[in-house]
């Protein structure tokens, strides 16, 4: 598996505090079968992430994690703010493309419902070359949210929901509706600590989403053969 939206670079965001907790979730991930980390820190007005040194802070997690043997890869990523967007000329947001694919940018809706000026960010992003993989729409939900996205996947765009809340209690009904109407394509830990908070671990929300009748069939390309597309850059296709 790959998680697509981690926040494990260390002390730049509000993601890992140091260098021993960014350790300490690539570890987490390789216990639960996550070969892969695209590290995506924030990319928006309230975090000052310089994206030129994100390359050098990827090689050095990359060599400690070989240090200590810890065989989960970290791939070059970042969680760009829609509201950053026009902010950002077409090189940086190269480098911030999922895995380096030159392709899929996670982008981060603004606080509050999916709305037109998200939908205009988006046709923004994809006039420019790139596609959008939509971040965690669970925290934007309005009362036309699954219509908004089945646009926006119209469009070429897919989305990423957050692996955690398929297993919690209180929110994985909303998750699973989302799921039942063809709008979770892939999935990301967004965790932001080994310490607290959500782990880095998507086995769980896989089998949650093996009960999905739409999905069911197609689980391992939600969680292996989308997510590896991504991350060269290729357009998958939904296959439901």
């Amino acid at each position: 598996m790959l998680d697509l939206h981690c926040h494990i670079l260390p002390g730049l965001d509000d993601g890992a505090r140091d260098l021993d907790d960014a350790v300490a979730m690539a570890f987490q991930a390789e216990a639960d079968g996550v070969v892969a980390i695209c590290a995506t820190p924030h990319i928006r007005h309230d975090h000052d992430v310089r994206i030129a040194e994100l390359p050098d802070r990827r090689t050095e997690l990359s060599a400690t994690l070989r240090d200590r043997r810890c065989a989960t890869r970290v791939l070059a990523g970042g969680e760009v703010a829609a509201t950053a967007l026009d902010g950002l000329d077409d090189a940086e947001l190269l480098s911030l493309t999922l895995g380096g694919g030159g392709r899929w940018i996670l982008l981060e809706p603004a606080p509050g419902p999916v709305d037109d000026a998200f939908d205009d960010a988006v046709r923004r992003l994809h006039g420019r070359g790139f596609r959008a993989l939509i971040a965690h729409p669970e925290r934007h939900a309005g009362a036309d949210l699954v219509e908004r996205l089945r646009a926006l996947v119209a469009q070429g765009a897919l989305v990423q929901a957050t692996a955690a809340f398929l297993t919690d209690e209180q929110v994985a009904p909303g998750m699973l509706a989302l799921a039942g109407a063809g709008v979770v394509h892939v999935l990301g830990s967004d965790a932001h600590s080994s310490r607290a908070g959500r782990p880095v671990a998507l086995s769980a929300a896989v089998r949650a989403l093996a009960a999905v009748p739409l999905l069911g069939p197609h689980v391992q390309w939600v969680a292996t053969a989308a997510p590896e597309a991504i991350v060269r850059g290729e357009q998958p296709r939904p296959p439901f």
